[in-house]
């Protein structure tokens, strides 16, 4: 089947957070399942940079990328400005016979610019919100002014949903019925995000990994994802240090970009007396990042909002027990002895983490179901094949 996915930002955009991580990994598995796979997107590479390359294919999936008249505005108020993009997109479906048009995020200038021109020709469109569809998870007002001036525009364009979980299943359906429009049962579909196991399956020693950020011998709590209010690092900090007073040799490792909080967050770590325990390395890519999941003994998100943590697929598919909160809306975690789901407060959070890095027979048992969970429910062979269901679903009721 010929696809077109449409979102903001691409590989190698890591900066944007799991959504480009998810789309890259699920296009490139399409890919190599024998799609033939295309990708419109802008050419933001981060808040600050843009690509310079704007036709490519990677690993087998071919990028067609568009300039953003400002990437300023595309980082600093979230709203793409690209040129030519509705052209690019009547090419692509015409020339290349788009089946299948599939949109990522919801609230962005390429979706409104790409389904006015799918539905014109006629091509189904679906649309993966990637928990961006609440107004308490940030941006609130800029979403309600959105929906107002476009949703009523914008939702009946889609043919379907494609939620993460459930719950994200009832926010959509809570958010059209908000903005006039019906979303049927049959129109929403629940599939996860996934990972490719072979990625984790080798990963490098821990021991330069730990030597260079001066990690010492003890137990890691790793928290990997965006420095923002909405991912809870701010609750981590205090947690930690509560957690650990009678284990002095453990370290909580910050891994992620900064959007504008690690001034107050190292503030934090000095004010709880854990500044000399508390790591940040900022953005960390490929082996890097593989480094620092093999240091890790425990992985942390304390998130609210959260669609499906990629984050936290990875550090299950690398053995890590993990700990997360509600509102990462991943209770198969608790459910599969993978890790705790605690109550998203210092309190919970510093009992679980306590609990963990204290035991290592306990971590070391959570680990195994960890993986075993991953294999069974979440690689991304298993993602293409609902993914592909639900697109000839979609086609044969068009």
């Amino acid at each position: 089947m010929n696809v077109l996915h449409v979102l903001p930002y691409y590989a190698p955009a890591w900066a944007y957070g799991g959504v480009v991580r998810a789309v890259t990994d699920l296009t490139r598995a399409q890919a190599a399942a024998g799609h033939r796979v295309f990708v419109l997107t802008t050419d933001t590479l981060s808040p600050h940079a843009r690509l310079q390359t704007l036709r490519e294919t990677l690993e087998g999936v071919q990028v067609w990328r568009v300039r953003n008249r400002s990437n300023r505005l595309r980082g600093a108020l979230n709203l793409s400005s690209p040129r030519g993009m509705a052209a690019a997109a009547e090419h692509l479906i015409r020339e290349e016979g788009i089946a299948v048009v599939h949109c990522h995020e919801l609230r962005t200038v390429e979706n409104l610019l790409v389904t006015t021109v799918a539905q014109r020709l006629g091509v189904p469109t679906l649309v993966s919100p990637h928990g961006t569809l609440p107004y308490h998870t940030g941006r609130s007002l800029v979403k309600q002014l959105w929906d107002r001036v476009f949703g009523a525009r914008l939702l009946p364009r889609f043919d379907g949903v494609v939620a993460l979980t459930a719950h994200e299943a009832e926010d959509a359906r809570r958010l059209w019925r908000a903005c006039g429009q019906t979303l049927s049962d049959e129109a929403v579909f629940v599939v996860p995000n996934g990972v490719r196991l072979v990625d984790f399956a080798d990963l490098p020693p821990a021991e330069p990994f730990r030597a260079r950020w001066g990690l010492g011998t003890g137990p890691i709590a790793l928290f990997l994802g965006r420095l923002h209010a909405r991912k809870g690092v701010q609750l981590l900090i205090p947690a930690f240090a509560d957690a650990t007073r009678a284990l002095p040799s453990a370290r909580l490792l910050i891994v992620g970009p900064d959007e504008g909080m690690r001034a107050t967050l190292e503030t934090l770590a000095r004010a709880h007396g854990v500044a000399e325990r508390v790591r940040f390395t900022g953005l960390l890519t490929g082996a890097d990042k593989l480094a620092a999941l093999a240091a890790a003994d425990v992985f942390a998100l304390p998130a609210a909002g959260e669609g499906f943590s990629m984050a936290a697929l990875e550090a299950l598919a690398c053995g890590l027990p993990i700990v997360l909160t509600p509102g990462c809306h991943f209770p198969e975690v608790a459910e599969a002895g993978a890790g705790l789901v605690v109550e998203r407060e210092i309190g919970a959070l510093s009992e679980a983490l306590g609990a963990l890095l204290s035991d290592r027979e306990r971590r070391a048992l959570m680990g195994r179901a960890a993986r075993a969970l991953v294999a069974e429910r979440y690689t991304w062979e298993r993602v293409v094949t609902q993914m592909t269901e639900l697109y000839h679903r979609v086609k044969d009721k068009c």
